[in-house]
């Protein structure tokens, strides 16, 4: 009989490692639970809640896992950007943040996405959420700090810092929280808003982890894990954890002493004793694994209610190479979204399938018993939404026909070439505008130009075929771009 605790990392060879810790026997041996061909690009972030596991990634994509069920649940994809940042907040929500300068809220009862904030100008580069719920802070490359009142969705507090912050965590009691920038962890108190401290690192920091109030463990880009006191404002332990550079720090707490769990660049995850006392000494190791891989993210998988499960027959890890063959064989997955946009935000896109995309799609169509160890069972939830012009496309096809009769009833290689270059223009100009309703001038640019020249063709033949029809096609398409802009919502002043 043995507690469950499951590590999971992420790497950048696109793949998700889960290994399964026994960890009632004196020194903890990880067994291999599952090796997971997770994206299409380096992996980035990794969460856990009692329930489930999720991955973000450089693809732009959330992938989802419950590891109670032991399935793949399904892939989120919201974000157009490198997925930075994700926590849950307790079993009911997560958090999400990206390059495309978007904090997400999901729902994880159904998967929904409750609220898409325009989090900062530029990218979210971090995010940490209050112990209440109530409120949440975001760092991002535009040189602010955010608070978010999670209860309404709008920004409670904005904080100019003069660089780039990196990190941003709340403390376990929610009094105090730390933003990290480059080699420097500025301590801030919560009813003044101020820095009431300030801790240097020798190297630029690349994780930390609260260990509790007092205690933070703040790992850079060496192989030196050190363990700060807030109140002393410096490192009161520090050990050599890695032979490279440590790139992710997390934590769990045992009956009387707390664990640290370290990543590498050097593919070894590793386990530490520590116990919290006035007086630090170096943590043990109790146990360490090699997954081969350059390691990026980290995340601890440990029910609150600690779980006893019998021991069962390991399942054969497999690589991801041979992952990688098995995504032949597809299959769809897809949630609906509710989602709400602030009214100084964004602007709504309507939710359809862009199928121009096929790139992005083809993250959706994954085998579902290609996560080693996971049943196959039927893939629950994900989310796509995209902005499709379909009149915009239509009138794309329409044109480039336009051409094509005009060569094969009168020979004109004119008409021809006019018409695929024009349908290949106005095609372009329908997928920017899927994009971003705002992307308008090349499909407006396109159409105005064949309303005018096919509107003087008409006039010199008064043939209503093919002139007039292109002339009028042409004519409604430019109505159409013009009521649409004037119907996209802008900024408040």
């Amino acid at each position: 009989m043995a507690a469950v605790v499951e590590l999971v990392a992420g790497s950048y060879e696109q793949v998700a490692f889960g290994y399964r810790v026994k960890t009632d026997e004196e020194e903890w041996i990880s067994k291999a639970d599952f090796t997971h061909h997770a994206h299409t690009a380096s992996i980035s972030a990794v969460a856990a809640s009692e329930r489930f596991v999720v991955t973000g990634s450089k693809d732009e994509t959330i992938q989802l896992y419950d590891m109670k069920k032991r399935i793949e649940h399904g892939v989120l994809l919201h974000h157009d950007g490198t997925i930075t940042c994700l926590e849950f907040y307790g079993t009911s929500h997560l958090l999400s943040g990206g390059e495309d300068g978007l904090l997400c809220v999901w729902s994880t009862k159904k998967w929904e996405c409750l609220k898409s904030i325009k989090a900062h100008k530029g990218h979210v580069t971090s995010l940490s959420v209050h112990p209440s719920g109530k409120l949440a802070l975001s760092v991002g490359t535009d040189k602010t700090l955010r608070t978010w009142n999670l209860i309404n969705g709008r920004s409670a507090f904005i904080k100019n810092i003069k660089q780039n912050a990196h990190i941003v965590r709340w403390s376990p009691d929610g009094n105090k929280y730390v933003v990290v920038v480059d080699d420097t962890v500025n301590i801030y108190d919560l009813e003044t808003a101020s820095v009431t401290g300030t801790i240097t690192n020798p190297k630029r920091i690349s994780s930390i982890k609260f260990l509790n109030n007092s205690i933070l463990a703040v790992a850079g880009d060496d192989e030196i894990l050190r363990l700060c006191e807030l109140g002393k404002e410096k490192s009161v332990c520090e050990f050599k954890a890695h032979e490279t550079r440590v790139k992710a720090v997390d934590s769990f707490d045992m009956e009387d002493y707390c664990v640290v769990v370290t990543a590498s660049n050097d593919g070894f995850i590793k386990m530490w004793k520590l116990l919290l006392k006035e007086e630090l000494d170096p943590p043990t190791l109790l146990g360490e694994v090699n997954t081969t891989a350059r390691l990026t993210c980290l995340a601890v998988w440990k029910p609150s209610s600690v779980q006893q499960i019998t021991e069962e027959p390991a399942a054969q890890a497999t690589t991801s190479e041979e992952l990688a063959q098995e995504l032949s064989k597809t299959k769809r997955v897809r949630i609906t979204m509710e989602e709400v946009i602030l009214e100084d935000e964004i602007p709504r896109m309507p939710v359809f399938l862009i199928l121009t995309r096929w790139w992005r799609v083809s993250v959706y169509v994954k085998k579902t018993n290609s996560l080693t160890g996971f049943s196959v069972l039927s893939v629950s939830s994900s989310v796509l939404v995209m902005a499709v012009d379909w009149i915009g496309f239509c009138y794309a096809v329409l044109v480039s026909a336009g051409g094509v009769t005009g060569y094969v009833k009168a020979g004109s290689t004119a008409s021809l070439a006019a018409g695929l270059l024009f349908g290949l223009l106005a095609a372009a100009g329908a997928y920017l505008a899927s994009q971003n309703p705002k992307n308008v001038w090349l499909s407006l640019g396109t159409s105005g130009s064949l309303t005018v020249v096919m509107g003087l063709r008409f006039v010199n033949s008064w043939k209503f075929m093919p002139a007039g029809f292109m002339a009028l096609a042409s004519g409604m398409m430019v109505v159409k771009i013009i009521t649409g802009m004037l119907k996209t919502p802008h900024k408040s002043s």
